[in-house]
């Protein structure tokens, strides 16, 4: 019997007995699922495999982060805490396996990504959240947030970076967006049809890919100017030309159904700001925008005229129908208008109690309360969701002080000047392109920033790292080209 055994397994390598082991490993982990009734634990085999992988290759392990961001799913944890599932342990595993990489590479590291003006503001951001998380009300919600807002950096920004220099890899990270969400919007579409694509059938059928419409609406948004692009660049009439035009069509149509005011805004406004980094009129756009802040700004201040926008409480419901809400809108009667009333009243007067390094990162939700005016109250008021403040610059204005409010204005303002100069110095229609379709995606991002607060998730805050990542990329590649130029021609 042993001669038989020895005969069996002799000529068998190391990948057979891996192959054998992890089946039996996931069998025995079964049979441990099914009698402890403890079912995540089958889970563990596919995380040995993309553990595996990315060790192997972590590009591919990258890649299937993209994949996963249209497909992700929110799980709330006890204590208030939530993650989405698979994307934030895969960003985990991909930092800590890039830190080993970049260590090991040492002084072979190309310090020039880092090195750049908006790398370094972007950093400094970072270091200011980090400043704040230090000083905060409630350190542990801020440390999570801290921790949250660090690993998104390293993989949406600095790996993005690396795995993403040249045009074909950028053309690739496309397609492994785009794919995944198209099919998130077939399932959605063909669900919501069940619901005679009403206003009140698109809140039940987006689950589990999407927390809510407006997150849904974003991410058509923002991919929408990569996909028109990529269109573009393909033979009239090919069918990868039909493919395309049909999809752009359809997302379309998914963000007209979505029924979200702030993509159709949105939408419009990347389309005036196309015309404006062609003319280079971006400067002049950020500056009208500061002016007319200030003077609304002020308008509202000036003898406390925001308490003439307070809801009446009895009119201000929630509304069945899209056309009842455009026009409870505009009489200032839509109650998810008028409760974002009434947390920004709570975060100006959040603001003047820690007006430097604000109550710390990720604490609104958890002060704001004794802080607002009843005037502005509606019927949702009590939050029983924990939703957050809906404003992006105000949040950062509690969280982080009137210090880290600049620090994020400075930032954007001078990487959306930036990025319309290196529009106009990148050569090659396909690159152009691609800068055009990243500054249109965040341009979209900034404008659903007004009345959301959504660069914290997955689906938002992941892809307009990576587009920043692109821009800067793409101005060294530049910045090399013309070294080499004035090398040949001096």
């Amino acid at each position: 019997m042993p001669d038989l055994f020895q005969h069996i397994f002799k000529d068998w390598s190391q990948q057979h007995w891996l192959v054998w082991g992890f089946g039996l490993l996931s069998m025995l982990l079964c049979w441990i699922a099914i009698a402890t009734g403890f079912y995540p634990i089958v889970l563990l085999p596919i995380a040995l495999i993309v553990l595996y992988v990315g060790i192997v290759n972590f590009r591919a392990l990258f890649y299937l982060l993209i994949i996963c961001v249209p497909l992700s799913t929110e799980i709330v944890l006890p204590n208030g805490f939530g993650t989405d599932l698979p994307t934030e342990p895969l960003m985990i595993g991909l930092m800590l396996i890039g830190v080993l990489y970049f260590i090991q590479k040492g002084p072979k590291v190309d310090l020039s990504f880092l090195l750049h003006p908006i790398s370094l503001l972007l950093l400094l951001h970072l270091f200011w959240i980090y400043v704040t998380t230090l000083s905060s009300n409630l350190f542990f919600v801020s440390l999570k947030f801290s921790l949250a807002k660090t690993w998104y950096l390293a993989v949406f920004y600095f790996l993005a970076a690396y795995l993403l220099k040249n045009l074909k890899q950028q053309k690739l990270f496309l397609w492994l967006l785009f794919v995944p969400l198209l099919f998130t919007v077939a399932v959605t579409m063909v669900r919501h049809a069940g619901y005679g694509f009403s206003f009140v059938g698109i809140h039940k059928v987006l689950h589990p890919f999407q927390r809510n419409h407006v997150n849904y609406a974003a991410m058509l948004a923002y991919v929408l100017p990569f996909v028109w692009f990529t269109w573009h660049r393909f033979p009239k009439w090919s069918r990868v030309w039909w493919f395309l035009l049909g999809s752009i069509a359809l997302m379309v149509v998914a963000v007209y159904l979505s029924f979200t005011r702030a993509a159709y805004l949105a939408l419009l406004i990347a389309v005036g700001t196309y015309f404006i980094f062609k003319w280079k009129l971006i400067r002049y756009a950020l500056l009208g925008a500061l002016v007319a802040v200030v003077i609304g700004a002020a308008y509202l201040v000036r003898h406390n005229q925001y308490l003439e926008y307070a809801p009446n409480y009895d009119r201000t419901v929630t509304h069945y129908e899209f056309d009842n809400l455009v026009e409870a809108t505009y009489n200032l009667e839509d109650i998810s208008t008028m409760e974002r009333l009434y947390r920004w009243v709570a975060a100006l007067n959040m603001s003047p109690e820690e007006p430097w390094v604000g109550f710390g990162p990720g604490n609104f939700i958890n002060f704001y309360e004794s802080y607002t005016l009843n005037t502005f109250r509606t019927y949702v008021s009590h939050n029983p969701e924990r939703s957050g403040i809906h404003n992006y610059f105000l949040m950062i204005l509690v969280d982080q002080g009137i210090i880290g409010l600049l620090l994020f204005l400075v930032f954007s303002a001078f990487l959306l000047i930036k990025g319309e100069q290196i529009y106009h110095q990148t050569q090659g229609q396909a690159r152009k392109g691609v800068v055009m379709a990243c500054l249109l995606a965040l341009v979209v991002i900034y404008a659903f920033l007004i009345i959301n607060d959504l660069l914290e998730t997955d689906k938002v805050g992941s892809i307009y790292l990576v587009c920043i990542a692109i821009l800067v990329q793409t101005d060294l590649y530049n910045q090399k080209e013309l070294r080499a130029y004035s090398k040949i021609y001096p």
